[in-house]
Order: structure tokens, then sequence, then C-alpha cells
């Protein structure tokens, strides 16, 4: 019988590979990772958001940066102003030309969007059918774009805002972040540049004028409108006659 063969002391131990961990799964743990930091990121400043002034936008960098390369006065014009210190029309002509059921929807109008999807589809004009939620969502947080991705993300944030913000929050920061003029931000700004008054001093038909030039303000004016913009002026001020300023007294 053979006899067993003895190990040196001094002889190295035989390496036992282990198996290393699957390519996927680090990318999967670093994904993981990224979107956890991400909601928690975005909580934490949606939230700080809640109470600080948002005193610029990604948008106006974009603005200032085009009029830079274009050769022009790259000043901003933006003064936010709490909507408690602004004229009572100023919300109500905002809700009242681009979001009439703004108290009561959670951030998305879907009927507007099927309708739009179903304008556009026809080869229409390009009809959108975003609420004031996603224009802030959009405006505060995000770059211009029409892409899958950033769709997504703005639905994700007009969510964050109307749980964490809530109504008056979103319609106060709009009020100060719309773009309402060439470099002109906001309905104080507007209001000192195009009617030489604080927006407190509003009246209801230089409010409506403000609104009717939000989809388009740098092909209309509110300082100067055209005979569209004074028809569009009318309707609104009609429909705030209509809502009233109960309907935005509760949110």
């Amino acid at each position: 019988m053979a006899a067993n063969r003895i190990r040196p002391a001094n002889a190295p131990l035989s390496k036992q590979k282990s198996p290393a961990p699957h390519w996927r799964s680090k990318v999967v743990r670093i994904l993981l990772k990224t979107v956890l930091y991400f909601l928690i990121g975005s909580v934490i400043w949606v939230t700080v958001l809640k109470f600080v002034p948002v005193w610029f936008t990604p948008f106006m960098i974009v603005r200032k940066f085009e009029a830079i390369s274009e050769g022009r006065s790259s000043k901003i014009y933006s003064d936010w102003t709490p909507m408690s210190e602004m004229s009572k029309e100023a919300p109500l002509s905002v809700v009242a030309s681009e979001d009439q059921l703004f108290p009561q929807h959670w951030g998305f109008d879907f009927k507007s969007m099927v309708n739009a999807f179903k304008h556009n589809f026809r080869g229409k004009k390009i009809r959108g059918a975003s609420t004031i939620s996603q224009q802030v969502a959009k405006n505060v947080f995000l770059w211009q774009g029409r892409s899958y991705i950033r769709k997504a993300l703005e639905a994700y944030f007009t969510l964050l805002i109307e749980v964490i913000w809530g109504k008056e929050r979103i319609l106060e920061v709009y009020l100060n972040v719309a773009e309402t003029g060439n470099m002109t931000f906001g309905y104080e700004a507007a209001a000192q540049r195009f009617f030489y008054k604080p927006a407190a001093s509003l009246t209801r038909n230089e409010a409506a004028r403000i609104a009717a030039v939000l989809p388009s303000p740098l092909r209309f004016s509110a300082k100067n409108p055209s005979a569209y913009v004074q028809r569009r002026t009318a309707q609104i001020a009609r429909q705030m006659r209509m809502l009233g300023r109960v309907y935005i007294n509760n949110l």
C-alpha cells in the first residue's frame, strides 16, 4: 500500500478561483444606486425650492447664452415677487388662459392630452397640452426638448411638485418664472417693463394681456399688442369674469 504523500510545510496552498461577479450584476447595481441617489437628491431639491425663491431657471440661462452668442444684451429681467403681493388678476389670468382645470387635476389633463394627440396626428399645427404644473416642472428642473427621457422626467417632477409644493406654490413659481417677453420672466418684471407699474397694480385687462402672449412671448408683445393679442386678451378677460376670483381662492 502506497504511503500517503505529505505536503511540505512551506508548500504554497493551491489557489481556488472565486467566480468573478458577472458584469451585468455590476451594471445593475450601479444603475440602482444612480436611480436611488437621483430620487433622494430630487426630493431634497424640490423640498428646498418649496421655501426658497426660484431666482433663476435653466431656461433663463439658455436665453442668456443665446443673447450673448447673438451679440445682444444678455440682461435677464426677473423680479421674484410672492403671489400674495401681486394683483389677484395675475394668477386668475394664468389659470383662465393656460389651465382652467388647474385647481382640480393632479398635474395632468388627460382629456386635453388626448385631444392634442388627435389634433397633431391629423397633421395640423402642433398643439400642446401641458398643464401649469408640467410647465413649471419643465422650466425649473429640466431642459427644453421633446425626447422621451425629458418627457418622463417632466412627468416625475410634475408629480413631485404636486405632492410636495401644492397648488398655491406651483402657481406662485409659474407667475415668477414664465417667459413673458424678450429676456423677461415673470409677471412682476412684465408689469414693470410693459405697464410701468408693479404686479400688485395690474388690472384685469393688463394681466390678461400678459397671459395672452405666454404661448409665444418672443413672437407677440404685451407692450405693443397685435390684433391677435388684443382679441386673445379679450377672450381671456371674459374667461376670468366667468371663473371669478373665488375659483382660485382655495388652492
